[in-house]
């Protein structure tokens, strides 16, 4: 058997943690087992359903690495697969033709139930303390009844019978599951009465059709399963094997959601979490190794991924580590890759800054983020944090607290006398001696002359040339701002202190 399985998302939202969890076990699985992925479009609720949520799925699965042997046209190219199409409302004939045959078997009927009769059905039934179920009114009407109905100008609804009895399974990662058919709400409707079908209908043909060999996804699905199952059979298709995967939870163990968490892969993505972290990640949320390791890349996934590690209890989202692995992935990165990415992160913190108010004096490129590398590397958790790191670099002015200017041991005037000191100083090294390792010797011995803490004396310096308490080291944030941007900074603060002193 060759193994085939799919992500089927609907294009109702955008690409969310819990759907690229699936998609990636998906993913991890098939290419584990020399198999097929497949991607889906489930796009039959159309009032929904937007071309940006489906680019936004189509382009989150792209940037995770997650590329699908089988799947839609996409930017102009032709469907991928021999069950194209690959949208499920390109795919409507085949729904239509399924229908008929379960209508044509007496394994489904046309339901003339309206609104109103199965709000009442439901309101007795909450009233005698019952469990929702459709009541079965349509399920043996005879002709005569049923053109009775449609003379009223009722269009039906197509329900599939739900036969009694047990339906039980073996779950890849629950094991055995049995579930009585009492409980599954009586006759499924699979048709609505305008003609669209409904999930339960589409998956289960398209599963069919498609030759899907294993469902793998959330275990908020397994109560449907049964009901799929039963489709199946009623189908004469063959029921593939199914995996439940754990959900993922918030910390305090509720059910992670849009409305609670930031779910998005989009949002996560622009922060500046890496994608082999993120991938890492997920991979992890709910899947065991079987090793300490905890850094990997995708191709070790593929080569170690298997399903029956995955944990049937729910998952932690974790954040805290989440920045660990991307701050770990950031450090593995090729100097010039790692430049690469941050040249936008960090285009987009100047843009902001010149919202508010700074001037950027050159947009930065590759080239100018090579050699800050080393500073900034071992610093990262995510991408968008570069600018916190090096903005001052590139913009003029830069905003200065003059509180910040005076270290704990000191006074205002005392700060004067440092920075300006500290600039004597550097002026005193060339423009061909002005590297870190000769400017720190001479530093300190400042401070040592002046009875000075040499922390004191550096975190003046640094707050006057950046604007911050927090840098990449002082002496190489020196070299890379250049010597003439440096003494006019050092003016600039000590010369800011200075109009506050009290005059005599």
């Amino acid at each position: 058997m060759t193994v085939r399985c799919r992500i089927a998302p609907s294009p109702t939202g955008p690409l969310h943690i819990g759907t690229a969890r699936t998609a990636l076990y998906n993913f991890l699985f098939a290419r584990h087992e020399g198999g097929t992925f497949v991607l889906r479009l489930e796009d039959t609720d159309v009032a929904r359903s937007t071309v940006a949520y489906e680019r936004d799925i189509l382009d989150g699965l792209h940037w995770l690495g997650l590329e699908w042997d089988e799947g839609p046209e996409v930017a102009g190219q032709p469907a991928r697969g021999p069950y194209a199409p690959y949208r499920q409302m390109e795919r409507l004939p085949l729904y239509r033709d399924a229908a008929e045959r379960l209508l044509a078997r007496d394994l489904a009927y046309p339901c003339y139930c309206t609104r109103d009769e199965l709000d009442a059905d439901r309101a007795a039934q909450e009233a005698a303390h019952q469990p929702p179920r459709y009541v079965g009114r349509c399920a043996n009407l005879t002709a005569g009844e049923r053109r009775a109905r449609e003379a009223e100008g009722r269009r039906p609804a197509i329900r599939f019978r739900i036969p009694p009895g047990t339906v039980a399974f073996d779950d890849i990662i629950r094991g055995r599951v049995e579930i009585e058919t009492d409980a599954l709400g009586g006759d499924l409707v699979i048709v609505r009465s305008d003609g669209t079908p409904l999930y339960h209908f589409t998956v289960v043909v398209d599963d069919a059709e498609m030759a899907i060999t294993h469902v793998i996804r959330g275990e908020d699905h397994l109560s449907n399963t049964p009901k799929h199952i039963l489709l199946f059979r009623a189908l004469g298709a063959d029921v593939p094997a199914f995996a439940h995967l754990p959900l993922i939870l918030n910390p305090d163990r509720t059910k992670m959601s849009k409305r609670k968490s930031q779910t998005a892969i989009a949002d996560y993505r622009g922060e500046g979490f890496v994608r082999e972290a993120l991938v890492n990640f997920l991979a992890l949320l709910g899947w065991a190794s079987g090793t300490e390791e905890e850094i990997f890349t995708l191709e070790q996934l593929v080569e170690r991924f298997d399903l029956a590690r995955v944990h049937s209890g729910g998952a932690i989202f974790d954040r805290e580590r989440l920045e660990w692995l991307s701050g770990q992935w950031i450090r593995r990165l090729p100097t010039e890759d790692l430049a690469e990415r941050l040249v936008p992160f960090l285009s987009a913190d100047l843009a902001a800054r010149v919202a508010g108010g700074a001037r950027v004096v050159r947009q930065p490129t590759v080239e100018d983020m090579r050699p800050l590398m080393p500073l900034v590397q071992e610093r990262l958790p995510v991408l968008g944090a570069i600018g916190d790191l090096v903005d001052f670099l590139f913009i003029d002015p830069i905003a200065v607290d003059p509180a910040l200017l005076v270290p704990r041991h000191w006074d205002a005037g005392t700060a004067v006398e440092g920075l300006e000191a500290a600039r004597d100083v550097i002026a005193a090294r060339g423009r061909v001696s002005f590297e870190a390792d000769e400017l720190e010797g001479p530093l300190r011995e400042l401070a040592q002359q002046r009875g000075w803490k040499a922390g004191d004396l550096f975190m003046a310096i640094r707050v006057a040339i950046t604007g911050r308490t927090a840098t990449p080291p002082l002496f190489d944030t020196m070299v890379a701002l250049g010597r003439a941007r440096t003494l006019e900074r050092l003016d600039a603060a000590a010369g800011m202190l200075r109009e506050r002193l009290p005059t005599d």
